[in-house]
């Protein structure tokens, strides 16, 4: 718990600063957190013997975060020869003899999809008119569900969410990030319209419903990536960020919380 304190502040040190500011250091740090999981997604599932390609994965994240970023005119055509390439590449592999080759495909294909296009979200949303503000927002309320989840599910869950996919996962826990995150979304609000750049723009109820959804659906990020790992029989995608596994375990709530917090805004606040 210490170690994931610990860790957990050091990365809020960097990362507050980078939302805050944006530009190149907040691509760089988003980029690193986006291919380093894609490189884990791929590694996940050759441990159960399947083959998707690691350049086309991750080739296909980072020439998709590039696009996304700089070039959103290209992003589209991007993303569709990068799905041709995988189709072709996949089709010479069962030619040669990979009788799962179209599994492979399946597998390449998610993985580019779910964490290159749904994760370059979290710089579509910084693009926004006054973007920091509203990332901090946003992250901040899915940060928070992860808190409370975390922190009340291990000292009052009994009752089991989900228990073939996350056996510590409680539906106390799940309330709880519920919660925490409408609380927070209420919080940050009152505080950014307050003392930061999104006075008149939001109200304390629209919050309150934004930091509801976000505490309601980014676990089930979580929980899509256990499904990988029950199923690649690995606890942690790696073990590069102490007391938290790897860049995939940290992104996974934030995709979810990214594209919803995006598309709640620019529907309803925006």
């Amino acid at each position: 718990m210490r170690r994931r304190l610990i860790t957990s502040l050091g990365l809020a040190a960097i990362g507050m600063p980078a939302i805050l500011f944006g530009g190149i250091f907040y691509f760089l740090l988003m980029g690193t957190f986006l291919i380093g999981a894609a490189w884990e997604y791929v590694n996940l599932f050759r441990a159960v013997k399947f083959e998707p390609n690691m350049y086309i994965t991750v080739g296909g994240v980072t020439f998709t975060v590039i696009a996304r970023m700089f070039f959103p005119a290209f992003a589209m055509p991007i993303f569709a020869a990068t799905i041709l390439i995988a189709l072709a590449y996949h089709l010479i592999t069962y030619e040669r003899g990979r009788d799962q080759a179209a599994l492979d495909f399946a597998i390449t294909l998610a993985g580019f999809t779910y964490i290159g296009w749904i994760g370059s979200y979290l710089l579509d949303l910084r693009t926004l008119p006054n973007g920091g503000w509203w990332m901090m927002l946003v992250m901040c309320c899915v940060w928070l569900g992860d808190s409370g989840a975390y922190s009340i599910g291990r000292a009052y869950g009994k009752h089991k969410m989900a228990p073939r996919l996350s056996p510590k996962k409680s539906w106390e826990g799940y309330a709880a990030s519920v919660f925490t995150g409408m609380i927070g979304g209420m919080f940050f609000v009152y505080a950014f319209t307050t003392y930061g750049n999104l006075t008149g723009q939001i109200e304390i109820w629209q919050g309150a419903i934004l930091g509801l959804i976000l505490g309601a659906l980014p676990p089930f990020g979580d929980l899509g990536e256990s499904m990988i790992k029950r199923q690649s029989g690995i606890k942690d995608s790696s073990d590069i960020i102490p007391g938290h596994g790897g860049f995939f375990d940290r992104v996974d709530s934030w995709l979810w919380g990214a594209v919803i917090g995006y598309y709640f805004l620019i529907w309803f606040i925006i």
